[in-house]
């Protein structure tokens, strides 16, 4: 095999490492279609939707005919593909923004995966084919006010009523929740936690949305109530009677999570190489500036760093080699990288850097509450210090 070759490689600077190459021309594909419907469909009027602090829950129908809705789930209208594709559309949906993938990956990981893991195949088929088109929204209620971090202290609890199940509880910080047509809840039962199927307007449920906020603008985050919520007993997800059941679908969240931090750290940097090439100080370029251009060159390392752990993590879990441990690795090296290249961003572009002119302050933002959701930055580092050394250190 020679040692060199004549084909003439240059490098580009949005992609340094040339990490297209690892990619199959099927992935390229559905990385390159989500791509163009983030640029024509999100950014144009994203930076509206963050001020406003509304959620384009009409884009459900769009995404769901892009295919990204459960992409990753097999049957039931689902596309079944790779993790490694759906990865990349996490990616380039992120983007775009935080809260668009927050909105698919909900969907798709958190409330259709309950579904599909752990329900029956009479809730599959009811729930599942029009969730994968977006005609109904799912939500996901695991978090509550004092039962963040420690899910296994939930309050919500479920107990029998001849048949039927009753409800009662409260859950905090819910995406979609006031958008959702059915809410995945989670409670304590004599038997263990369960989860149950919650079609919006039950009597005794009812959502609120939190207002206020200064991060995830573009997203719906909501308060979860249930009052004596009454449920026939095919409301329940019947397979899953521990920890194990909302557990295994924050790990499918989190392992989108590894790929969007990519996604938003690309962004920023993008914004920050074509600003330092544009913007004119003493009559030249900032990019051509020592400062400037280490300030580039550690942001364009840990994009590509990024992407590459993301790439492999997505070949482990296609192979079906892919611990929580690894996902944890992922979500605590990606975001943090994520959070670092946006603040460089903004450093770079100076006062215009706090501006939704650009995008690099609301990923910013947005990425201080993805460092917290799906598992604080804390918690995922106690679990990689658990595996290194075979100690617990959060119990």
């Amino acid at each position: 095999m020679p040692l060199t070759s004549n084909k003439q490689i240059e490098i580009d600077p949005l992609d340094f490492l040339n990490i297209e190459t690892r990619l199959s021309e099927e992935e390229i594909a559905i990385r390159d279609v989500v791509r163009a419907f983030v640029r024509d469909r999100v950014a144009p009027y994203v930076a509206d939707w963050f001020e406003e602090g509304r959620s384009p829950k009409e884009l459900m129908g769009e995404l769901g005919a892009l295919g990204v809705l459960g992409m990753h789930l097999e049957g039931y209208g689902c596309t079944g593909a790779s993790a490694t594709a759906y990865g990349l559309a996490c990616l380039e949906l992120e983007a775009g923004d935080s809260g668009i993938r927050s909105l698919v990956s909900v969907q798709g990981s958190l409330a259709m995966f309950a579904i599909h893991r752990w329900g029956s195949e009479e809730q599959c088929q009811e729930w599942l084919p029009q969730m994968a088109t977006g005609e109904t929204i799912g939500c996901f209620g695991l978090t509550e006010p004092d039962a963040g971090s420690d899910p296994g202290n939930m309050r919500t609890m479920a107990r029998r009523d001849g048949s039927d199940w009753v409800l009662n509880g409260q859950k905090m910080w819910i995406t979609n929740g006031s958008v959702a047509d059915v809410a995945i809840v989670w409670a304590q039962t004599d038997d263990g936690i369960s989860g149950f199927l919650v079609p919006k307007g039950t009597l005794g449920f009812s959502a609120q949305d939190i207002s206020r906020k200064l991060s995830l603008r573009a997203s719906v985050t909501s308060e979860l109530i249930l009052n004596d919520v009454r449920l026939p007993a095919s409301a329940q997800l019947s397979k899953a009677h521990s920890l194990r059941g909302p557990l295994s679908c924050l790990n499918e969240a989190r392992y989108g999570i590894v790929w969007g931090a990519v996604g938003a750290a690309r962004s920023c940097f993008e914004a920050a190489l074509r600003y330092a090439g544009e913007r004119q100080v003493f009559e030249k370029p900032i990019s051509s500036y020592q400062i400037q251009q280490q300030k580039l060159t550690m942001m364009a390392l840990a994009v590509n760093r990024s992407y590459l752990l993301a790439l492999h993590l997505g070949r482990l879990k296609d192979e079906g080699l892919l611990l929580p441990e690894h996902v944890s690795m992922g979500k605590l090296s990606n975001v943090n990288d994520a959070l670092d290249v946006a603040r460089s961003a903004r450093q770079v572009l100076g006062a215009n850097g706090i501006s939704l002119e650009y995008p690099v302050m609301r990923h910013l933002v947005n990425l201080e509450s993805v460092v917290t959701y799906e598992g604080t930055a804390d918690i995922h580092a106690l679990m990689v210090g658990a595996a290194l050394t075979g100690i617990q250190a959060f119990r």
